[in-house]
């Protein structure tokens, strides 16, 4: 069963230019997996279980975001061009159809061309247009930095779109349901850790944070994560047998205990304690014999 999709105004108008390309009407629409199968010549062979359970689990709450793309084999047949993980998280989770897109044609300077044209659409949010640089690059073949000459864009700009994608599902729902905005959203890509990523995401919503508030926010994070990454590289460390055994030599050597601090990345310090004056000129005299 192929059904229209209302993922959203913008997305189901990602490429109202291409009818010549794909199916009519265009857009996003909802097929059953029943009819979908995958491409055999999928490079990657291997998905990893704990990774699919994640995405799987992530569907259940928040759905499909990010659309498959499908090619047309058949009256009610389709093969997938790109989203295999997608779809196999999506059997998991028990849904019954799922959002995707369908190429009924290999014209892809035509597909390009009506793309590009709609990403200057106005009412296209943020996760629209990322998905929209994203399908450029695996349908059409094209890295980011032709991806940014085509579209006039810097290459950090398109970069800092696509990586919205890796962004948690709550979160990327939040920009398309317009709950934060791409100001927001490129502060949170920053973080690195998903659940901060949402536990921010949320206080964004509940009281209503400006963007400049989310910047110093996840500045301060990762300061405090700079500094935590510090003190534990010079946390002091169990010494290795070779280490202790040269720390007796010395000991035996200079005639009194010594002590010897090593990091986790090999930096340490050898300290040699004296408890007078006189101490530390007879630990001189024995430095100054040896050369």
């Amino acid at each position: 069963m192929v059904k229209r999709s209302g993922l959203g105004k913008g997305l189901g108008a990602l490429i109202d230019d291409a009818d010549n390309i794909l199916h009519p009407p265009p857009g996003v629409n909802e097929i059953d997996l029943s009819l979908i199968e995958v491409n055999p010549f999928q490079p990657r062979t291997h998905f990893d279980p704990e990774s699919l359970e994640e995405l799987a689990s992530s569907i259940r709450e928040f759905g499909l975001i990010q659309p498959l793309t499908l090619r047309r084999i058949g009256s009610e047949r389709f093969q997938i061009i790109a989203g295999e993980r997608r779809f196999r998280a999506a059997q998991k989770a028990g849904l019954v159809r799922v959002p995707a897109y369908i190429r009924e044609a290999e014209d892809e300077g035509m597909l390009e061309m009506a793309l590009i044209e709609n990403i200057q659409r106005e009412d296209l949010n943020a996760i629209e247009i990322a998905l929209s640089y994203q399908r450029l690059i695996e349908e059409c073949n094209l890295t980011q930095e032709t991806l940014s000459t085509r579209v006039g864009k810097k290459r950090s700009t398109v970069s800092n779109y696509i990586r919205l994608l890796k962004l948690p599902p709550s979160v990327q729902k939040g920009i398309l349901d317009k709950q934060i905005t791409m100001g927001h959203a490129r502060a949170l890509i920053n973080l690195e850790d998903p659940e901060t990523q949402e536990m921010i995401f949320e206080q964004i919503v509940r009281f209503d944070f400006s963007v400049r508030k989310v910047e110093e926010i996840v500045r301060n994070i990762q300061e405090n994560n700079l500094e935590q990454h510090q003190a534990n590289k010079k946390k002091k460390t169990a010494l290795p047998g070779e280490i202790l055994t040269a720390k007796n030599n010395i000991s035996d050597f200079f005639r009194q205990p010594v002590k010897i601090s090593l990091s986790e990345d090999g930096e340490g310090k050898i300290i040699i304690p004296f408890r007078s004056k006189e101490q530390l000129l007879e630990i001189v005299k024995i430095i100054e014999n040896q050369k």
